[in-house]
């Protein structure tokens, strides 16, 4: 007998709950507390991360939806109404990466402090974050890849509830949202063990190198990827865009500046020295 999960967690009267938002909610809170424990050790002033994270999260949330709509505009031009309405689904979390990096760099720069020391407290708590969202995917059955059968799952030893719920229509898929979180599971434990070896931004660039190539891997088996031609994904082109530029500005760094070691800084460093 196949059991699906139910989407909505919580309804009360016509406003419903839903388990994606649930998931979200709690990785990206999960990913603060670990983040204000290393900003308290580093000495941090009290409401630096706070303020990083509220606004970040919000201009994410909305680079996401507009990231979203731009390559999906055959469909929003005719249904303009429908923008706004990012409950019915329809974010991309290159969009979101790209807005919530964008407002760090703004928010930190105006508090004096440095972007890629802040970037380093807070890499692990974002693929962290990741890795726990995609759940709310395989809640709402999606972000999946192409047909399988039963049996290519089985073989995969994941626990049936995974199996049950891939099954859409009748229909197989493969777990997608699965491959990624485990990836950045595993992208979560190594920025943790390697962050205290490694030089000031160099923790921020290894997460984006290390998303950007499972990414690039997984989103070639998805189904319901934003196609920048025919034949061309779009998170794709950007994820090999991202593993460029990070190994560049990591070169560029290690070789202009005198970097120093992330567990040696006790301390918030000033924009001026970020180097």
């Amino acid at each position: 007998m196949l059991l699906s999960l139910n989407p909505i967690a919580l309804e009360l009267g016509p406003i419903q709950i839903r388990w994606y938002g649930v998931i979200i909610a709690f990785g990206i809170m999960l990913g603060y507390l670990l983040a204000q424990r290393e900003t308290d050790r580093k000495n941090f002033p009290d409401n630096t991360l706070i303020d990083i994270v509220i606004g970040s999260v919000i201009v994410g949330i909305i680079c996401a939806r507009i990231y979203y709509v731009i390559f999906e505009w055959g469909y929003y031009k005719e249904h303009l109404s429908e923008i706004p309405m990012i409950m019915n689904g329809g974010i991309a979390i290159h969009g979101g990466l790209i807005g919530a990096l964008g407002m760090g760099y703004f928010i930190t720069r105006k508090k004096g402090i440095s972007f890629f020391q802040m970037g380093d407290i807070a890499a692990p708590s974002i693929i962290l974050g990741q890795a726990i969202g995609r759940w709310g995917n395989f809640m709402n059955q999606e972000a999946h890849g192409g047909e399988v059968s039963r049996s290519f799952l089985e073989n995969l030893h994941i626990p049936k509830f995974i199996i049950n719920n891939m099954n859409i229509d009748g229909i197989y898929y493969h777990p997608t949202f699965l491959y990624e979180s485990l990836w950045n599971l595993l992208g979560f434990i190594i920025l943790m063990l390697l962050r205290k070896h490694l030089k000031i931004g160099q923790t921020l660039l290894t997460y984006a190198i290390w998303y950007s190539i499972g990414r690039f891997f997984i989103e070639g088996m998805r189904t319901d990827s934003l196609m920048l031609t025919e034949h061309l994904r779009m998170a794709q082109m950007i994820s090999l865009a991202i593993i460029l530029c990070a190994i560049l500005i990591w070169i560029y760094r290690n070789f202009k500046y005198n970097l120093p070691k992330y567990k040696d800084i006790n301390h918030p460093m000033r924009h001026s020295n970020d180097a």
